[in-house]
């Protein structure tokens, strides 16, 4: 017997990908569409601030699955198309030019947009955001050796940047407006340290600054900082957060919350309706609380379970939050999120580059944040799992087993 279901997803990003596959591979056989605005297929985005931007990897080699893979796996890629409507009572989506297609059950996975600079002379040609391929592509052709760049904003997508343009010969600037570097998402430790590593490789950091705008004659030339001070410059890099594609889901009437809100299997405040990724307010039992997760584990995973989730065959989606980012010579993961610890363990040496800082909270690992020590931070992350009660002092001497840990 066919199956006449038709499942729309909205999103033709890592998320709506999984969701796409996952039905698959869990046997539907009804018509699946995956809607994006883009040019691309879905495509990793770690990329885009490192590799691609290097020119190291080409667009097609980003790709999570090749055009082949998806037409073998029967799945209807519907590119350059842009959703403006969703009608829950007749269970269609509007795209734009007023086409309407019927769907049974739908998928959001929107992900986000970046948060924009709200100053004069932000629309300048040589001002650039990174958050898509055609970013980077813009950025990388703007490119020249020697050039100055101004990174505004010392997250990890400008330390990301300040250190990819640094490698192409630019001389990268990065000001903060925050008394301290990637301040939302690491404690003070790591931020000091943050900042002496890039400013060892040559990466001028401003903390406690802003730009005042942006000044050219036509194309970038130079930021007046607040007080008058300028810095001629030809490329702007701007990194200070992203905001979530809810319009569509709040426009719907569906339940916002920095996010769409789901349940712990992705699904909406609509039956018929789930969500996945960056767009999505999850709970996470792991942590007792609810978060919006920008990561690529969490697009993937949580886009599987929304696949399930539109087959009835749910299961709850719960893990330990997991980040990483590359830098220069530096390879930085974080497990958690840390908000209240009551020690700090740091395992390896910061001198050389080469350690894993630990947060405890009575005895149980809440977080850690290695730097080119994945090893441990794995074994940390099991112990964080299993809630084990570990010490500071254990974690801290070099002739203790990570493994022996464990077992206990």
């Amino acid at each position: 017997m066919s199956d006449d279901r038709t499942f729309v997803i909205i999103g033709a990003s890592q998320a709506g990908g999984w969701v796409a596959q996952t039905l698959r591979n869990e046997g539907f056989e009804g018509k699946v569409i995956l809607i994006g605005e883009e040019p691309y297929l879905p495509y990793e985005r770690p990329p885009l601030s490192k590799a691609a931007l290097l020119g190291e990897v080409t667009v097609d080699s980003t790709y999570f699955w090749q055009q082949e893979a998806l037409d073998e796996a029967n799945i209807e890629v519907r590119l350059n198309t842009r959703v403006t409507a969703i009608d829950r009572d007749a269970k269609e989506i509007e795209i734009e030019g007023g086409d309407r297609i019927a769907y049974d059950k739908l998928a959001i996975t929107t992900g986000a947009r970046v948060r924009k600079l709200p100053i004069e002379g932000a629309d300048l040609p040589g001002v650039f955001y990174l958050r898509t391929m055609e970013d980077t592509l813009a950025i990388r052709a703007a490119v020249k050796d020697g050039a100055t760049a101004m990174i505004v904003g010392g997250g990890w997508i400008g330390l990301e940047c300040a250190a990819t343009l640094t490698k192409l010969g630019c001389k990268s600037i990065v000001v903060e407006a925050a008394d301290r570097l990637c301040g939302r998402a690491v404690t003070p430790e790591i931020s000091d340290w943050m900042y002496k590593f890039h400013t060892e490789h040559g990466v001028d950091v401003r903390l406690s600054t802003g730009i005042e705008k942006f000044e050219g004659n036509g194309q970038l030339e130079r930021v007046v900082l607040p007080g008058g001070d300028t810095i001629d410059c030809s490329i702007a890099v701007v990194g200070i957060g992203v905001i979530p594609n809810v319009e569509l889901a709040q426009d719907a009437g569906l339940e916002i919350d920095n996010g769409i809100v789901v349940d712990e299997c992705a699904r909406t405040s609509d039956p018929d309706i789930v969500a996945a990724g960056d767009v999505t307010n999850h709970p996470n039992d792991l942590l007792g609380r609810r978060i919006r997760l920008e990561s690529y584990e969490n697009a993937q995973n949580q886009g599987i379970t929304a696949g399930k989730a539109m087959l009835d065959k749910a299961e709850p989606y719960s893990e330990i939050p997991w980040f990483w980012s590359d830098q220069f010579d530096a390879n930085l993961q974080m497990i958690g999120l840390p908000q209240d610890w009551d020690e700090t363990a740091t395992r390896g040496d910061e001198a050389s580059n080469e350690f894993v800082t630990f947060y405890l909270k009575d005895g149980i690992i809440d977080g850690a944040i290695s730097v080119n020590n994945p090893r441990d931070l794995r074994v940390g992350k099991r112990l964080m799992q299993g809630k084990k009660q570990v010490t500071a002092a254990e974690l801290v001497d070099p002739e203790t087993k990570m493994q022996a840990l464990l077992k206990r």
